[in-house]
């Protein structure tokens, strides 16, 4: 499985800020609502940032020859596919996270809507951190290429070959 290509986020990032700036923008117009985002969003997301860290650790400290402890290949599997959802979705929130802020920016100087500004960069950032755990994680799941390779293959990722 080669990893997630720079290229690909940033498409998902700017489809998913062109759809919201269009749905949310429509919704803020709307009787729905003014667009609220809750102080649990950014929370939550470097709460996950956190939890998929901490299950590719395991994977890179056996990648990198500490192999005191046996490593299950479906648990190292199973990492890397997680490690790709989460920076697929990671990527996501920021491009939705974007759409709010530009909806907000225009009206910043009204207190209730500056407040939603800030706490929307907020979740920006923390979605941009999720986002980075989930790249980070799926690197520490490449094996290093092996000595009876082929020089032009590149390490393969534990998840398959």
């Amino acid at each position: 499985m080669r990893p997630v290509r720079a290229w690909t986020l940033l498409q998902v990032a700017v489809v998913a800020a062109v759809v919201g700036w269009v749905v949310l923008g429509a919704v803020d117009r709307s009787d729905l609502g003014p667009l609220r985002v809750p102080w649990t969003a950014p929370v939550g997301l470097l709460a996950l940032a956190g939890v998929v860290l901490a299950a590719g650790r395991p994977v890179r400290r056996w990648v990198r020859g500490a192999r005191d402890r046996p490593l299950d290949p479906l648990r190292a599997a199973r990492t890397l596919v997680l490690a790709r959802a989460t920076a697929v979705t990671g990527v996501a929130l920021v491009g939705a996270y974007a759409a709010v802020v530009l909806l907000l920016l225009p009206t910043a100087d009204v207190e209730p809507r500056r407040e939603r500004l800030v706490l929307s960069l907020v979740a920006l950032l923390a979605a941009g951190a999720l986002a980075g755990a989930g790249v980070l994680v799926e690197r520490w799941c490449r094996l290093p290429p092996d000595d009876d390779q082929d020089e032009g293959r590149g390490g393969a990722a534990l998840g398959g070959r």
